[in-house]
């Protein structure tokens, strides 16, 4: 049994959270691959690392003296150190950062320096060798990760040993070292879990898991237990603040599972995510969750006999392409079709497009609908379930809330819901009770 394991920023921000992070990698042997972000914040009005890094870099450009800032950098990774009773020579790397930084440094290779400080304090903390990342992970000249040649690379590295690992860099072929974007330390830890065919892909932050709905709308919403690989992506696209479906790729290419877990509640199971799951008799409920997003548009475009035209679909998915407007959703009815589009992306283009549609489709009517919010509901199987469209009509209903648009898809993964944007909230909190509680 291996798992890997990566700690966020807020994991990672001071001695009290080390010591959060070394009890859970000793209360399983099983943990044994370790990827740390830079230090985030400690309090609200704290920094990041990685900004003050990004700050400096500036600093250097515009000639403005960066030892302020730096001197944040240092202390804080000095305290961390000190704190935990660590040995590790801080002061050398610092001078020989400096010089590199008075000399000509990257942009990229500046930024990268708080992993590297936090994953050489958290080997010597927890006993595991420091692997730097540009040992094993590999980019190609086009920016991306060269796979076939970095996880053979770790796996030689690795072996059967305890390993740290710096996320968010690696190394290009000409020897620079190339940043991922930011959240990459996720990435980081998805490639490493992959490369090493790892049982499981633990992935500390703040947060017991996924939600079931956005917190900040609905009072105290339960965890997400399980959910698949394509729920979550329909959960991200949909709006909800859980991992990027790129930053999991790795792990979901190789079947592996993703655990979710809190570093500050690690007794919570967290959200355990896998390509599929044997579903259980009698589940007593089939919303995975409940997401949304505001500022979207619904252009209508009517025609008689359009229903059993050929080609006129054709014709307007191309209208919008050429007018580099996004299609996000396509709710149809008979001789009529409406494309749902981000606002702020059709605006700019709203009279080229429509001029064009008129042109090329000669429609009887275009109706541009403005403040829409669409609302997700994602969950197994729903087209099995009778009498799901009905309850979500009735709830928002008797709530007084218009349905503007409905859609769902051949997939039984989510029952979409557009609404006016006043009603945003409401919604959320209808489907929510109506469904879950």
């Amino acid at each position: 049994m291996l798992k890997a394991l990566k700690f966020g920023g807020t994991s990672m921000a001071d001695a009290k959270q080390y010591q959060k992070i070394r009890d859970i990698v000793r209360s399983d042997p099983s943990r044994r691959v370790v990827v740390v972000s830079a230090a985030g914040k400690r309090f609200s009005d704290d920094n990041k690392i990685t900004d003050l890094l990004y700050l400096c870099y500036a600093h250097i450009q515009y000639g403005v003296s960066y030892d302020s800032i730096f001197g944040l950098i240092q202390e804080r990774y000095t305290q961390i150190r000190d704190e935990l009773g660590l040995k590790t020579d801080l002061e050398s790397e610092f001078a020989a950062l400096r010089q590199k930084m008075d000399n000509g440094i990257s942009r990229e290779e500046l930024v990268s320096r708080g992993e590297y400080f936090s994953a050489l304090l958290m080997a010597e903390y927890l006993g595991f060798e420091f692997i730097d990342a540009t040992k094993w992970l590999f980019f190609r000249y086009d920016g991306t990760v060269d796979q076939e040649k970095s996880y053979p690379a770790l796996r030689a590295l690795v072996k059967d040993r305890g390993v740290v690992i710096p996320g968010f860099y690696g190394l290009m072929p000409d020897g620079k070292i190339r940043t991922l974007t930011r959240g990459g330390s996720d990435i980081t830890g998805a490639l490493a879990a992959a490369a090493l065919d790892a049982d499981v892909y633990e992935n500390w932050t703040d947060v017991s898991g996924i939600l079931m709905a956005d917190p900040r709308i609905v009072d105290n919403p339960k965890t997400i237990e399980r959910a698949t690989y394509s729920e979550l992506r329909q959960l991200s696209y949909s709006g909800a603040q859980v991992l990027h479906e790129m930053t999991v790729f790795p792990v979901r290419e190789k079947n592996i599972p993703l655990n979710i877990r809190n570093t500050n509640d690690p007794d919570h199971p967290g959200t355990l995510v896998s390509e599929e799951f044997q579903e259980l008799p009698n589940a007593p409920r089939f919303i995975t969750g409940i997401a949304g997003k505001k500022d979207f548009s619904i252009v209508t475009i009517s025609k008689k006999g359009m229903a059993g035209a050929v080609g006129t679909l054709r014709a307007i998915v191309e209208v919008f392409e050429d007018n580099t407007v996004p299609i996000c959703y396509t709710p149809t009815g008979i001789d009529v079709i409406s494309l749902v589009v981000p606002t702020e992306k059709l605006t700019p283009h709203l009279y080229s497009l429509t001029g064009d549609l008129r042109t090329k489709v000669r429609p009887d009517s275009i109706k541009v609908t403005d403040n829409i919010a669409i609302v997700a509901a994602v969950g197994r199987k729903m087209a099995f379930r009778a009498g799901t469209s009905g309850k979500i009509f009735a709830a928002l209903g008797q709530q007084g809330i218009n349905i503007r648009m409905i859609s769902q898809g051949p997939d039984e993964l989510n029952i979409l819901v557009g609404v006016d944007e006043k009603d945003y909230a409401a919604t959320i909190r209808v489907l929510y009770d109506a469904f879950v509680k």
